[in-house]
């Protein structure tokens, strides 16, 4: 952002160093990249009057003129520009002057005919050619009005004006102009604001005879604010309106032009125009493009356009790609007569990416694309009818067609004084407060406890109270503020229970031949689909990302199976015979916490595939682990339903009765979805849960003083009967003799009933007070196999 100084000072008086000025503004936030003078290195350049051309006798190209420089004697110069003509008023460098780059002016011989001097281009004086224009880019610039011959021309052309650099960060886009910088200035050195007042003194027609109606057919434009000129005399802008516009880094084109470029360097909003001639029904809308849709831009360069973009049509044809460039086909030109102006404002987000991929960015877009204020347009839009009808390029007409959907609402925040004071190590009255608050226009005042500060719509970066605090603070001076020691309660620090529940977990997996993973928390949307969960199940009720790296990140995991199977595939694809791997981490669901959040939920994945390991060392390894932690109470209950497992070869995982979680083998479609040959195993488990029942607990028994004794059973029973069923059973009957219940044999084939099963157990009894005899096992072991025949409907195999 580029501030000339002269320019500021018509919205503030200031009078200081340009150093100090800087040094404020740096100090109060404003970071100053540079400062230039662009008078420097150029002296003895003054304004001269060409009074006479002749031919070089000697040379085609070149002509001898004679200038007026406010001598007694005319000037005889020589040049070769293109553009010279008698009676033009220019910029003459006498001898001795001197110009950029060390270039002193001596007197030449050019072809046998000496110049003492030279007619000088902007671009001799230091110019970028980016805001030269156009018609003085290849000869000598020229004052379109009268001016005095021998006076410094330097200052006609405010080249002593110094001009000040700023990097201004995105959540400030108030300060890409004029006004914006001298708001802040305002505040930094106390001074008062002067803020334009915009009067238009003759208002003739209506603009219903000329504009018929502006319609918006997308949500990305918030607010149309349109107004018409008529009677436009299109012309080269008066010399401070291009001065001011080539300071600020912007070429002068013409006048009507120029003033929408001076008011959106002035109030930070940008504005087109556009030849109303050259709109179809006298109509104005404003849509999404259609896919190819092409565009000729000013820059005559044809732009393809998709349904992304946003335009400005004429009521069928573009004319325009919103907040960026305007359509080459209704710009301003020589033959222009009447004029309609758009002042808008447009979502950030939509320019933004528009401009990005179409890599067209300009000084609208630059602005657009940071969030401008909705108030904005129909002060800038005024401003230029003022602005046209003060240096008479054209009459305003009457009235203005403004959509604007909506408004910002009215925005107060709360500031506790003592709050402010104890974050920044002050102590400020409130008095010192408001000054800050109220000196950059944040209306506030106080109630006897509390600062009420009504934030202003072009401040869309203060949302909570330490932001005010921030205001107050860089106006007093962060380098004033004295250090002090960090106050605070002391505490000692210990590690969250999970934390030592994972400390505990990990070695134990380790053992067991696991590896620990750690995946993305952020997944793709078509990995439900790949899992075959239901389109109804709860688990794509997801938390989504607003910015996510790409499609394959946008949401937030609720199961975490999708992140081991991609971790197993991408193994098994490498040529890696086994892997065993384990993660510990969170899932997220829609669910509220009590802070109104998503919920985070810590859960723990194990899986694998190996050829010497099945379902039983998955559902063991469970087993030492839940051992390992003192959970006793936990079972595991078949479960045909679950869409991500192998039908009948799942089970839900149960501890102290309630659902933590499932195990079994992965479905085929899935395994085929993740590109995976081998069987996997996996189980997901609550480990919340787990960390909750964890108990380091231990209860010893001494070794036992008298044998145990072992009997063996085979029971032919219904294929899909739980083992678990026998157990307790066993249990039930055994009551305190019972030690341990072990399946050793499963069978199913030929010699029995297809939907039968053979299973041969083992149940261990031992008593801790006496030598068990035969007599008193056996009549365990009847009342077992009786209960089992019974309850079971199973058949003791003989």
């Amino acid at each position: 952002m580029l501030l000339p100084v002269n320019w500021l000072k018509k919205y503030v008086d200031i009078d200081m160093p340009i150093k100090e000025l800087s040094d404020g503004l740096s100090n109060s936030g404003s970071h100053v990249e540079s400062i230039a003078i662009r008078s420097e290195g150029i002296e003895k350049i003054v304004v001269g009057k060409i009074l006479d051309i002749n031919k070089h006798p000697n040379a085609d190209k070149l002509v001898l003129c004679s200038v007026d420089i406010g001598d007694k004697e005319p000037l005889e110069l020589v040049t070769g520009a293109p553009n010279v003509e008698a009676g033009q008023y220019v910029m003459v460098a006498v001898l001795g002057a001197k110009l950029k780059g060390d270039f002193e002016i001596k007197a030449t011989d050019f072809r046998g005919i000496e110049s003492k001097g030279m007619l000088c281009s902007l671009a001799e004086l230091g110019y970028s050619q980016s805001v030269i224009p156009r018609k003085y880019r290849d000869g000598i610039f020229v004052f379109q009005d009268e001016q005095i011959p021998g006076e410094d021309a330097l200052k006609l052309l405010d080249l002593y004006e110094p001009i000040i650099e700023f990097e201004i960060t995105p959540n400030r886009p108030d300060c890409l102009s004029i006004i914006g910088m001298a708001r802040e200035t305002a505040g930094t050195f106390s001074k008062e604001l002067k803020i334009p007042k915009i009067e238009i003194e003759n208002e003739v027609d209506d603009i219903k005879d000329y504009m018929k109606s502006i319609k918006i057919e997308t949500e990305n434009c918030n607010r149309y604010y349109s107004r018409v000129l008529k009677d436009v005399v299109v012309k080269e802008s008066p010399l401070w309106l291009q001065n001011a516009l080539m300071a600020a880094g912007v070429r002068p084109v013409s006048n009507i032009v120029d003033l929408t470029n001076y008011v959106m360097l002035e109030f930070g909003n940008p504005l087109h125009a556009f030849d109303l001639d050259f709109l179809k029904n006298q109509t104005i809308g404003v849509r999404q493009a259609k896919d190819g849709e092409i565009i000729k831009t000013l820059d005559e360069v044809d732009r393809k356009l998709t349904k992304d973009d946003m335009i400005i049509t004429d009521g069928e044809n573009p004319i325009g790609i919103a907040g960026i460039m305007g359509g080459f086909n209704s710009e301003i030109n020589d033959d222009t007569k009447t004029v309609v102006l758009e002042g808008a404002n447009f979502d950030q987000k939509c320019i933004r990416l528009s401009s990005k991929r179409l890599g067209l960015r300009t000084e609208a877009s630059a602005r657009f694309e940071k969030g401008l204020d909705p108030n904005l347009p129909q002060l800038a839009v005024d401003r230029v009818c003022q602005l046209a009808e003060e240096i008479g390029a054209a009459t305003v007409v009457k009235g203005s067609i403004d959509i604007y959907k909506n408004p910002p609402k009215r925005k107060v925040i709360e500031l506790r004084p003592e709050r402010a004071n104890a974050l920044l190590g002050t102590d400020l009255s409130v008095e010192q407060m408001l000054k800050y608050l109220n000196g950059l226009e944040i209306k506030s005042g106080f109630d006897g406890t509390t600062i009420l500060a009504e934030i202003p719509s072009f401040r869309n970066d203060l949302n909570i109270e330490v932001d005010l605090i921030e205001e107050i603070g860089r106006l007093y001076g962060f380098d004033n503020l004295v250090p002090t020691p960090i106050r605070g309660d002391v505490t000692v620090g210990e590690k969250p229970k999970f934390k030592d529940v994972e400390a505990i977990v990990k070695p134990i997996m380790s053992g067991l031949g696991f590896n620990e993973i750690m995946t993305y928390s952020f997944i793709s949307p078509s990995t439900f689909d790949k899992l075959c969960v239901p389109e109804d199940s709860k688990l794509r009720d997801v938390v989504k990302i607003l910015n996510p790296l790409g499609q394959e990140y946008s949401i937030m995991r609720t199961t975490m199976i999708g992140n081991l199977l991609d971790v197993l595939s991408r193994n098994r694809n490498r040529n890696i015979p086994s892997m065993l791997a384990y993660e510990i981490g969170n899932t997220f669901s829609l669910d509220k916490d009590e802070d109104d959040l998503p919920t985070e939920r810590l859960k723990m994945i194990i899986g694998f595939y190996d050829h010497d390991k099945d379902f039983y060392y998955l559902k063991e390894s469970l087993e030492i682990l839940f051992e390992r932690l003192g959970i006793t109470d936990y079972d595991f209950v078949t479960n045909e339903e679950n869409s991500t497992f192998h039908p009948g070869r799942c089970a839900d995982i149960l501890i102290n009765g309630d659902y933590v979680g499932a195990i079994g083998e992965i479905h085929p479609d899935i395994r085929k979805n993740y590109d995976i040959k081998d069987r996997v195993y996996a189980a997901e488990i609550d480990f919340q849960t787990m960390v909750e029942l964890y108990t380091s607990k231990r209860v010893y028994k001494p070794l036992p003083k008298y044998p145990a004794m072992k009997r063996d059973f085979a029971f032919v029973m219904d294929r899909d009967l739980e083992m678990r069923h026998i157990k307790e059973i066993a249990i039930r009957e055994a009551k305190d003799l019972f030690e341990s219940f072990e399946v050793f044999d499963i069978y199913t084939g030929s010699q029995i009933d297809d939907d039968k099963k053979s299973v041969a157990f083992s149940i261990s009894f031992r008593s801790h007070d006496r030598t068990l005899v035969d007599e008193e096992v056996n009549r365990l072991m009847e009342n077992i196999i009786e209960s089992i025949e019974e309850n079971l409907d199973a058949e003791l195999r003989k």
